[in-house]
């Protein structure tokens, strides 16, 4: 009997795979994680092939976890989603020609200003949706048109990486519409292509996977592939989504007024809407809902940086967290837990990779502010916390400028597993905080998606809004609140007095910095 279906999503930092009964239940999930390099600073590569493994892995430990062989054999469907966008050329052969340039890298800033510069900031997103920036995939199919015209020349498709490791599933090149709208080569308000930028970058619709929503159905598990997955041959995949729009169905964000964030290396602000909104402080792409469309809020570094001081400076927490069996997160927030609201004084900005919305500053760094020999441990890992939730706020009142308003926020996603982060997120917004009771990422999305394709369920909207259920809500200390707005507005005002010094800072660096192979 086939009852189960399998959602896998390609991480910046990890792979998970988790199985699900028709019902939204989970019964087995797998993770393997792994790295992105950074050859120079703002630059941000993965291996592709090192991503095909991670999936492979994850699939076959969910399956364990399920009940093995058994299990395997009760999938009726597979979705893949995956962080996005990101530029992988392949070869006639389907082989990689390069590491895939993930979302986070920032190396095409020229080019996207040679974009903006030849058709003007207005206009490109009137056309695409969407501010003319690196992020997307359009600077950096300019940036390797330049720079590596050899491998351009090569190149017979560019795939974002869920439409890969589906193209490892079955053997099929596809593309969704909602990772197309983030090539920056189409038209929002049509879906067509647009020729203009197509023609500046260098590609046509035909160095691109034929587009289609999320849930339709584009091939079957081949022999080799079940071999490495342990899914059976044969098993139908469907065409599978970016993974900000997976996590929206998780959360519940599947009508207009509700919103959720998504917390894991980035923060992903979830806003839907049905008039197709565009706000430049923002991504604008397709939802996975028929019908609506999605504003992201998309900040750069907020579980990188908490990840970051655990790998730089978080000797003391592992040791801690090998001798008393717990994860080194655990120990970094309950050593937090020891800095009062607004973290002994301490303000972070949380640019480590420059920053997305709302300001778009590739050369914006972090910062940490009012530092003192009073300064503990606790008050730095606790202003990391505090300078994300700053950041989530800053999206947050662009988008009420914007007509967009709530009365809560749904929060998923690895940071949602935080007490502390989920309370220090409800005291800076002011707003209850919800955590779904099925949190386990953007694989929920995903097994919805699987099932939508082969017509186990008919209303999407309909089925998430049954099956997700609020598990707990923290809501906002007053007290917290008021000295967490002071802080912010100071918050503020570093960012703004620093800007010009981070851009002239950028060009000392690039100066003397000594280039990586």
């Amino acid at each position: 009997m086939k009852d189960l279906l399998l959602g896998i999503d390609i991480g910046t930092t990890g792979t998970k795979s988790a199985l699900f009964s028709f019902e939204g239940d989970l019964c087995g999930s797998g993770k393997k994680e792994y790295g992105v390099e950074h050859p120079q600073p703002g630059w941000a590569q993965q291996d592709p092939l090192m991503l095909w493994e991670a999936c492979c892995d994850s699939v076959k430990a969910a399956l364990t976890e399920a009940g093995g062989i058994e299990a395997g054999r009760r999938i009726a469907s597979v979705s893949v989603s995956s962080q996005g966008p990101t530029m992988l050329p392949l070869d006639r052969t389907g082989a990689p020609l390069r590491p895939a340039l993930i979302w986070m890298d920032r190396r095409a800033e020229k080019e996207a200003r040679a974009i903006e510069k030849r058709f003007g900031y207005r206009r490109i997103v009137d056309w695409t949706g969407n501010r003319p920036d690196p992020y997307f995939v359009a600077a950096k199919l300019l940036w390797f048109k330049e720079n590596e015209p050899d491998l351009f020349r090569r190149t017979s498709l560019f795939m974002q990486i869920n439409g890969y490791v589906t193209y490892r599933l079955t053997g099929v090149s596809t593309l969704d519409n909602t990772q197309a709208a983030l090539l920056q080569l189409m038209n929002w308000k049509t879906g067509g292509w647009n020729k203009e930028l197509c023609e500046m970058c260098g590609v046509g619709p035909d160095r691109f996977p034929p587009v289609s929503f999320g849930d339709r159905l584009q091939g079957e598990v081949t022999h080799k592939a079940s071999e490495l997955t342990g899914i059976p041959s044969g098993t139908p995949v469907v065409t599978g989504t970016v993974d900000g729009a997976a996590a929206a169905i998780e959360a519940g964000t599947v009508e207009a007024g509700v919103i959720s964030e998504m917390t894991g290396t980035s923060t992903v602000l979830l806003m839907p809407n049905t008039g197709g909104i565009v706000e430049p402080a923002f991504v604008a792409m397709p939802h996975s809902v028929q019908g609506l469309s999605l504003l992201l809020g998309t900040i750069q570094a907020t579980g990188a940086s908490l990840r970051w001081y655990k790998t730089e400076f978080g000797v003391y927490e592992a040791e801690k967290a090998e001798a008393e069996g717990m994860d080194p997160y655990d120990c970094l927030t309950r050593e937090a837990e020891s800095s009062p609201a607004g973290s002994g004084g301490v303000i972070f900005l949380p640019y480590l990779m420059g920053e997305r919305a709302p300001i778009w500053h590739t050369q914006a760094r972090g910062v940490f502010f009012g530092l003192s020999l009073s300064t503990e441990r606790g008050d730095v890992i606790r202003s990391i916390l505090e300078g994300t939730a700053f950041a989530l706020l800053h999206n947050l009142e662009v988008a009420r400028m914007r007509g967009i308003e709530t009365s809560e926020l749904r929060s998923v996603g690895g940071g949602s597993r935080s007490e502390l982060w989920c309370k220090i997120k409800a005291d800076v917004l002011g707003l209850p905080v919800l955590l779904p009771k099925t949190s386990v990422g953007a694989v929920f999305g995903d097994a919805v998606l699987a099932g939508l394709g082969i017509g186990v369920y008919t209303d999407m909207a309909g089925f998430v809004k049954e099956a997700v259920r609020i598990e707990k809500e923290y809501l906002p200390d007053r007290g917290n609140t008021e000295r967490y707005r002071e802080l912010y507005e100071l918050y503020r005002r570093i960012y703004e007095n620093l800007k010009e010094v981070f851009d002239d800072a950028a060009l000392l660096s690039l100066e003397y910095r000594p280039v990586k192979d």
